[in-house]
């Protein structure tokens, strides 16, 4: 979203566009996330938590998209296989294990590279599928903890080292969810560019798209930061992310929250998406395209006892609730903002446990 005034043209632009159509397409390229063919070893990466940014003979990239992720190496039959996994965007605290298998992992130091990249030299049994567990030694931790929340960058990335050095200077924030807009046009060079930004950063970046990631190649955003639509547990509490950049939910992406809110129903439970559901204030057309289905969404999240609900799109910071449900807007990663709010460029940071839930969600003002 450019600015609150042309919010509804935007989005019936991006309607008449056929992006319902688009939005299914991304799901369905949600699928296809984590699988590749590195030389002779086949690769999964468990629930498609990580995009296959390389892969051949003896060399495997991956840009991460959870604290903790399984994955699932299958050499062909005959020599044994050696193969160098290097992890983007991961915990700097993250180890490499093996789960199944008679598989031998070994750390490569990194000269010179972020806290968030690791590398390992991975020895696999020929003919044998090795299991691979990647989480950092307090992924089923209980007790409390904290992330922070970042959005609505687009044209203002010139501008985003501030902000990661002030994300850098709070060491208890243990990664960094987005809900979309990091680009202006969502071009390859925009995306590679965000994700060299984010070599200054401390801690990784977890997040889905927004509309401005559409640009003329829907689905390219997945070659560099993998689903729009996934789902996490860090420390027993659960995270989904859903692509709603097309101010909707595809069909397959409900499917995949019936499941997701079952599972977590005895947990808690927090849901980020780019365009919210309904807009707070109603008069800027910063909402779904059709009410009926954020009726619908909000419901399937209210009985799905979701504990907290974050958004973007909108360039600013309103703390409300939707269905019962404790909701927070925000759109304060240096995007135009909403005139006459002085609500400038801000994150959020927000405490939580497995055990007490969301204790408090705190606005980090960077201008």
């Amino acid at each position: 979203m450019r600015r609150s005034t042309c919010g509804s043209a935007i989005l019936a632009a991006s309607l008449l566009g056929g992006c319902l159509d688009v939005a299914e397409e991304r799901a369905q390229r949600d699928l296809e996330i984590g699988k590749a063919q590195a030389g002779a070893v086949a690769v999964e990466v468990v629930d498609g938590l990580a995009a296959v940014r390389a892969a051949a003979d003896g060399e495997l990239l991956l840009w991460v998209s959870a604290p903790a992720i399984r994955l699932r190496l299958t050499p062909a039959a005959g020599a044994a296989r050696s193969l160098r996994l290097t992890a983007f965007n991961v915990l700097p605290d993250v180890e490499l294990g093996a789960k199944q298998g008679r598989t031998s992992v070994t750390a490569e130091p990194l000269e010179g590279e972020p806290r968030t990249r690791k590398r390992w030299r991975v020895e696999l049994e020929p003919g044998v599928t090795s299991e691979l567990a990647l989480a950092p030694s307090d992924a089923a931790a209980g007790g409390p903890w904290r992330f922070a929340v970042l959005s609505d960058i687009q044209e203002a990335v010139d501008r985003l080292q501030d902000i990661h050095r002030r994300i850098n200077a709070d060491p208890s924030i243990r990664f960094l969810l987005g809900a979309g807009d990091l680009t202006e046009r969502g071009h390859a060079d925009e995306l590679e560019r965000y994700q060299n930004e984010l070599r200054a950063l401390d801690v990784p970046y977890y997040t889905t798209l927004g509309n401005h990631e559409l640009g003329e190649n829907p689905t390219l955003w997945h070659d560099y930061f993998g689903r729009g639509n996934f789902h996490f547990v860090f420390r027993g509490v659960t995270f989904t992310l859903l692509d709603s950049a097309s101010a909707t939910i595809d069909p397959t992406a409900y499917d995949w929250l019936d499941g997701w809110l079952a599972e977590a129903r005895e947990r808690v439970h927090l849901v980020a998406m780019h365009i919210p559901p309904l807009d707070p204030i109603g008069v800027r057309g910063g909402g779904f395209a059709s009410k009926n289905e954020a009726a619908k969404l909000l419901t399937r999240l209210a009985n799905g006892k979701v504990d907290l609900t974050l958004y973007g799109h909108i360039h600013s910071y309103y703390g409300f609730e939707n269905a019962g449900i404790p909701a927070h807007i925000s759109g304060g990663g240096g995007a135009i903002p909403e005139r006459f709010d002085n609500v400038g460029r801000h994150f959020l940071v927000v405490d939580v446990s497995a055990e007490g839930g969301v204790s408090n969600v705190q606005v980090v003002e960077v201008d």
